[in-house]
């Protein structure tokens, strides 16, 4: 695999964790060489049990069984439990909204609401094994409505509050919900988004959904139909305390859409007792949690970051935590600074889109705040370029923040390969090593291992995905059928001379030139460290001579114009930077990129437009008119 010049530079460069981290260090550097079973009995030990469980795992690809024969419960974890100990009076949540409201609930407080919710399902005749649909903004109550469905064994599918009524009805349908969660409205970038307007029109042509409750947030005029929808304040009004049913470790605990190759969402649906044992156990790992510490994940929670890094992870953890509703340049771009320095946060997880995004507006803007309280940093969602990495380091860490780099998927629930601060010495654009308890091979195609190639784990971990709702075989051809017995996920990756991985994204994201095979991301890292360059997303088009010719889309920073003569400048960067092989033949300026609404580049799409195919399913996307127009200016020129 061809490599960047920068990228072998930053290969050779060691960032040891800071003293601070080596010093206070919770984690004995031998963790690493800790057995299998040994390492995930201990961490299940952190976890309360109502039943201790038998056996540890059974494994018979695809199927798994976790901790077979506990018995537990989520919420009893994330609330229940802290209230016999000095976090009953903590702050769980510190709720900002993106016209400025701010609400704080301690544990106490979460654990009366999660209550209110729960009463309220049993009175709407829901029990165990019922699905329940949640089609909301980022507000506390959604999160109350979550736990409220693991307290009674319901199982919950969170439907981010920025899609559309189709993709609503689409899960609505597929997931056989019988209750929707949602509210009158919610705020992004100043615009109030009708959410139960839209739930109205997703329900129409469904027939699962008997109750319909809606939380007041915008304020906004809305239709109620008579015995189907209620308004949340008035009948979230019990003060009964509703007990957490004992759970079985296998026990279904929800189900997560994300899209597929081909435009059909899956869904996937993670289990009780491995799914928070693994949470639990690398938000303590990854980034090092104190009791004296403010977390934020910038996830919304119809993200998997959300559920396992803003809800279940954290809480869990006893974790005091921020939770912001809006855009992170609302009404100014330094908004997000402006809340790390108004609450002191001391852990900051977002994704690289984001930081390439806060490149591009330029260092006034996380100048304007103090950020002295943070101490560490996270990354999520895709793998983070060395640029990019190293202006979070220097700009926002100031220097002294290791980076933490997380790769993982929905499809496994937990992070799976990451330093360990305190511990792991870290290389700018990678994500270093697989955790304690996780096993992971690189492979060729004929499943044979190289230093550069096919991403794929070994060995079952307790956060995997137990199957796609209803459509078990299609679970089984998509991630286990390439190499029978290990998990194949998707992802291309190769290993330097000293161990450490890097992720090159989507395996159909690696581009086979002149018989040269090419990393997308190694080329969108070369153009992104030209000056001009804010983000820059790569594929490969059929070429009859070549068999793939290499085609750019880039945002450039403002204060640059597109020109034919910048174009040709950005193209012999890339041969300074990788060389003539990594050229690329047409470069497309563009305002944007068609991302979804967690941040992530849909390349499919892009490699769609270029070889004029029919697009596949875009309500997934953050803005749909991009497509459109990137479609007409690609015709065009």
């Amino acid at each position: 695999m061809s490599q960047t010049v920068e990228t072998l530079l930053h290969e050779n460069r060691i960032f040891n964790p800071p003293s601070s981290f080596q010093n206070a260090n919770v984690r004995d550097p031998h963790i690493y060489e800790q057995d299998f079973e040994g390492f995930w009995t201990n961490e299940a030990k952190k976890i309360h049990w109502f039943k201790p469980f038998e056996k540890l795992v059974q494994f018979e690809p695809p199927e798994v069984k976790w901790f077979i024969g506990g018995k537990l419960n989520i919420c009893y974890n994330c609330v229940d439990r802290h209230l016999k100990t000095p976090k009953r009076n903590k702050a769980a949540f510190i709720w900002e909204g993106e016209n400025g409201e701010n609400r704080t609930f301690t544990y106490w407080d979460v654990y009366r609401e999660v209550n209110k919710w729960a009463a309220f399902y049993l009175s709407a005749g829901l029990k165990k094994g019922d699905v329940v649909a949640i089609y909301m903004p980022l507000v506390p109550e959604a999160i109350f409505a979550m736990l409220a469905c693991a307290r009674l064994g319901l199982i919950h599918t969170v439907v981010f509050g920025g899609f559309s009524s189709d993709s609503l009805k689409d899960r609505l349908l597929d997931s056989g919900a019988k209750l929707l969660v949602t509210a009158d409205g919610g705020f992004r970038r100043g615009t109030c988004i009708p959410l139960k307007t839209m739930a109205d029109i997703a329900l129409k042509g469904t027939t699962a959904v008997k109750k319909v409750i809606v939380v007041k947030r915008a304020n906004n005029e809305v239709e109620m139909q008579e015995g189907r929808d209620v308004w949340a304040h008035d009948v979230l009004t019990s003060t009964d305390e509703i007990p957490c049913v004992e759970l079985d470790s296998e026990d279904p605990l929800y189900i997560l859409y994300t899209s597929g190759t081909t435009g059909k969402p899956k869904g996937l649906y993670h289990t009780t007792g491995g799914y928070i044992t693994q949470c639990h156990s690398t938000v303590e790992m990854v980034f090092d949690l104190k009791d004296n510490d403010v977390y934020w994940c910038t996830a919304d929670i119809g993200w998997v970051t959300g559920h396992s890094y803003v809800v279940y992870g954290p809480l869990s953890n006893g974790a005091t935590q921020v939770i912001y509703e809006g855009a992170p340049d609302w009404p100014k771009r330094n908004r997000f600074w402006k809340i790390i320095e108004k609450y002191g946060v001391t852990i900051f997880y977002t994704a690289p889109t984001a930081i390439r995004a806060f490149m591009k507006w330029g260092t006034e803007w996380p100048e304007s705040a103090k950020l002295s309280t943070l101490r560490l940093l996270g990354s999520v969602g895709e793998p983070i370029n060395p640029e990019a990495w190293m202006w979070y380091y220097k700009y926002i860490g100031r220097e002294k923040c290791p980076i933490v780099d997380t790769w993982w998927q929905t499809e496994t629930g937990a992070i799976m390969i990451a330093p360990l601060p305190g511990i792991t010495p870290l290389k700018p654009g990678s994500a270093t090593f697989p955790l304690p308890g996780i096993k992971v091979e690189i492979l060729d195609q004929e499943g044979k291992p190289v230093e550069s190639g096919y991403l794929v784990i070994s060995q079952p971990w307790p956060a995997m995905a137990r199957g796609i709702w209803g459509d078990p075989e299609r679970f089984k051809q998509t991630y286990w059928s390439r190499y029978p017995g290990k998990y194949f996920t998707g992802d291309g990756a190769r290993r330097d001379e000293q161990g450490y991985l890097w992720l090159m994204g989507r395996v159909d994201d690696v581009i086979n030139v002149s018989g040269h095979r090419l990393g997308t991301m190694e080329v969108e890292s070369a153009l992104v460290d030209h000056p001009s360059v804010a983000e820059a997303a790569v594929v490969g088009v059929s070429d009859s001579l070549k068999g793939q010719a290499l085609n750019a889309f880039v945002i450039l920073k403002e204060g640059f114009t597109p020109t034919n003569d910048h174009e040709a400048e950005l193209k012999n960067h890339v041969v300074k930077k990788i060389g003539a092989i990594a050229r690329p033949d047409r470069i497309l300026f563009t305002r944007d990129l068609p991302k979804t609404r967690s941040g992530k580049i849909m390349r499919r799409l892009l490699r769609d437009i270029a070889e004029g195919r029919l697009l596949g399913d875009i309500t997934t996307l953050a803005d749909s008119s991009v497509v459109e127009e990137l479609k007409s200016r690609y015709a065009d020129e």
